[in-house]
């Protein structure tokens, strides 16, 4: 049974284009795995506190001697941790804020990059331990950002995702991004007629890859 691992971090509920995005691809990945599960993570409604000195303290130290106050403190990575390897796939929606993914994102991440566990660093030699799963980043922006444009150096959310999970071990990673959306929060352009062409892209991404 194929499990999809289903993140999403816009705090704009309803009105995010992020959203929108990664909820048509779990509808279309649902009718191409009928029997398949679907595991929904949303870090909005997640309480990820940052990581701070006991949590290096904790997860530095071997789980056979950690202290109850440290077994406490890393059960929410675990958790997240354990998320991560059920799946054989992830998609995540990802606003674009001040340039980078958003900061519960970023929490989520620090939370799962993790020596001996998701990386290792055998011989000296990082080598990424979440292997055999591909990731599917649905990107929403609120200007454009693309390749070539004025603004482009300034996209920090693809290349800083793209290298992260590199490193971790998921090589087969897919972007899509919506650019734009500040258009349709400023009303100049209509919710639905900016969505169409960015849905069809997800419809053809999630049945190609049938």
């Amino acid at each position: 049974m194929p499990t999809l691992l289903h993140i999403d971090s816009s705090p704009l509920y309803d009105r995010s284009i992020s959203r929108a995005l990664t909820s048509e691809f779990v509808t279309q990945w649902k009718a191409a795995h009928p029997d398949g599960k679907v595991v929904v993570r949303d870090l909005n409604a997640t309480v990820i506190p940052p990581i701070d000195a006991a949590w290096v303290g904790a997860v530095f130290t071997p789980e056979e001697a950690q202290t109850p106050e440290q077994k406490e403190i890393v059960t929410l990575s675990n958790t997240l941790l354990a998320e991560l390897f059920e799946a054989d796939e992830y998609v995540i929606g990802v606003p674009m804020h001040n340039f980078g993914p958003p900061s519960v994102l970023k929490l989520w991440v620090d939370q799962i990059a993790r020596v001996g566990k998701t990386f290792s660093y055998a011989d000296g030699t990082p080598k990424g331990l979440i292997v055999g799963k591909k990731a599917t980043f649905l990107i929403a922006t609120g200007g454009i950002y693309d390749a070539q444009t004025q603004m482009a150096s300034y996209n920090f959310v693809e290349p800083y995702l793209r290298s992260v999970f590199g490193f971790l071990g998921v090589t087969d990673a897919t972007f899509f991004t919506a650019g734009g959306v500040q258009a349709v929060n400023h009303g100049k352009v209509d919710r639905k007629t900016f969505l169409v062409p960015h849905l069809q892209a997800v419809q053809a991404h999630v049945n190609q890859a049938l």
